[in-house]
């Protein structure tokens, strides 16, 4: 049935009616997101297993590896500790915490996709005219959520099952019961918020506290000896995280299975008090409404409301930026420990960072890491105008003196600008930390820009050209985070890295200075915004 048959049915429905037709229209319109996101999160994890087999092949190597992993405050933060030093411990310890937080973005996404940004755009409205019930909406976007954290946790299961199928189901499960809890937590925002962007900027930041108390929690502690009463050697600050519940579940060590229980209550009650507010409002309400207001001094020009717009996102990027920066430069003088004798690992790193001395590997890496995550902020600063423009706010601003290369000039200044701050402060943190060479570790920052510009001209090339593709520089950015955070370490050739523009740049700091590739892709990322905003002129604004 068609959103058009929905809405010309006019008998009375019940709060649920119409649910298993909006649950089939979300899995249509995400029918190639949700495989993508299960095979890619679900993937990662199986193919662990290989990777790690690689580096560690002997019980005595992987031994000699938790237990190093496992002193260093760090890597707990980043990992948390090394419950087991079998190859199905080791998987769960390296891939377990990020498969969870790439399980809650997809979660994030589909359920405000299918919730406020529905009744952003009002096709809700015109929905809830007919045969659809109050709470059908949200039920499906649920549903949905469902479907791909059942999806996710499927292929994690499967790939790992040859590790001990108790001990695969149980990360399976952990990884999309988390999945499930910022589902509901991104219902709840649905229901607070009149907007679709701060609904996921909320649940984002959720996320992001999750992570943080889960790190915080674990570099403070790394035994089984109980701490300040609670269970198993986990700090407080970790069980007040799910994405450590998620890590308690201690899959292929012993398995917790009532763990699950705390995961499965906390969806229990942010559901229930989802439906609680749904059914207290009306369609394109919410209980934290906007404040409205003329557009006053400062923001009386386009580049003036660009910033105001995109603001709070540059400075919640520089705040994590500058902290991780801090953070992994304390990482630095340990970086021959982490790796240790092992041949595989350090070559790892040099692929990653460059055949320079180990320490300025790592710095490398890290620096190019923070390059690949900076690429999307940048297309999401470039993207923000199309959201402007798909819900309609553009279209008055442009009806006025204002030309099309004007307004979309501040929103990709903001991009381009800000990707530089972030990647700046990201060097300081490092430098700071780290304590040494503070000009070149920022240099070797800054020098990522080109191929963070890259992606982002891109986004802008779509989004002038063809507006109905510009969600896929999502998927480019994606794909560079991907082939550079895990290619090394599967053994990826080097044409398969290559098509990341990262690898072509000069693993900096270190005494490769190949500057040719940066002034490349620096033309490439200023042809294709030119070429962007010339579509932009030509096309008509999407409304």
């Amino acid at each position: 049935m068609s959103t058009v048959t929905l809405a010309r049915t006019g008998t009375k429905a019940g709060p649920l009616a119409g649910t298993g037709t909006l649950t089939r229209l979300a899995l249509r319109r995400d029918r190639l997101m949700i495989p993508l996101w299960a095979l890619v999160t679900g993937g990662l994890v199986a193919s662990g297993a290989g990777s790690l087999e690689g580096l560690y092949g002997t019980a005595a190597e992987r031994a000699e590896a938790a237990a190093s992993m496992t002193a260093n405050s760090s890597m707990r933060a980043l990992y948390g500790p090394v419950f087991d030093d079998s190859l199905g411990g080791l998987v769960a310890w390296r891939f377990g915490t990020f498969a969870a937080v790439l399980a809650a973005v997809a979660s994030l996404i589909v359920v405000v996709r299918h919730t406020r940004e529905e009744e952003e755009t009002g096709r809700q409205e015109m929905l809830s005219a007919g045969a659809v019930g109050r709470r059908a909406p949200l039920t499906a976007a649920l549903l949905a959520a469902l479907v791909v954290n059942t999806a996710v946790a499927l292929v994690v299961t499967a790939g790992l099952a040859g590790q001990g199928a108790a001990g695969a189901l149980a990360l399976g499960l952990a990884i999309g019961g988390t999945g499930m809890v910022f589902a509901t937590t991104a219902a709840l925002a649905a229901q607070l918020t009149e907007s679709a962007r701060l609904a996921k900027g909320l649940t984002g930041a959720a996320v992001g506290l999750a992570f943080v108390l889960r790190a915080a929690g674990d570099a403070g502690t790394a035994g089984d000896t109980p701490q300040d009463g609670v269970p198993g050697g986990a700090s407080v600050l970790t069980w007040l995280s799910p994405i450590g519940w998620a890590e308690n579940v201690r899959a292929f060590a012993g398995e917790r299975w009532w763990v699950l229980l705390l995961i499965a209550a906390a969806v229990l009650v942010q559901t229930a008090a989802a439906y609680a507010l749904t059914g207290r409002r009306d369609v394109g309400a919410s209980f934290l409404p906007t404040r409205p207001g003329p557009a006053e001094g400062g923001l009386a020009t386009a580049g003036a409301l660009a910033w105001r717009l995109q603001r709070g996102t540059l400075l919640g990027w520089s705040l994590g930026f500058l902290l991780g920066g801090l953070v992994f430069g304390g990482m630095v003088e340990g970086a021959a420990d982490i790796v240790g004798d092992n041949v595989q690992a350090r070559q790892i790193f040099e692929r990653m960072g460059g055949q320079s001395a180990l320490t300025d590997a790592f710095l490398a890496t890290m620096v190019s890491l923070f390059g690949m995550v900076a690429a999307l902020f940048a297309v999401g600063s470039v993207l923000r105008p199309h959201g402007e423009e798909t819900s309609g706010r553009a279209e008055p601003l442009l009806a006025n003196a204002l030309g099309r290369v004007r307004w979309a000039a501040g929103h990709l200044l903001i991009a381009f600008g800000g990707s530089a701050l972030i990647l700046a402060l990201s060097g300081i943190g490092l430098a700071l930390s780290y304590g040494h060479d503070a000009g070149p570790v920022l240099g070797a920052s800054l020098a990522q820009l080109p191929a963070v510009w890259t992606p982002a001209g891109l986004a802008a090339l779509l989004w002038g050209a063809a507006p109905k593709a510009a969600t896929a520089a999502w998927g480019v950015a994606g794909l560079c985070l991907v082939l550079g955070w895990v290619g090394p370490a599967l053994g990826l050739p080097q044409a398969a890295l290559n098509l990341s523009p990262f690898g072509h740049l000069p693993k900096l700091p270190g005494p490769e200075t190949a500057w040719t590739p940066v002034l490349v892709l620096t033309a490439l990322a200023a042809a294709l915004v030119t070429a962007g905003l010339a579509g932009l002129r030509r096309r008509d604004v999407v409304g």
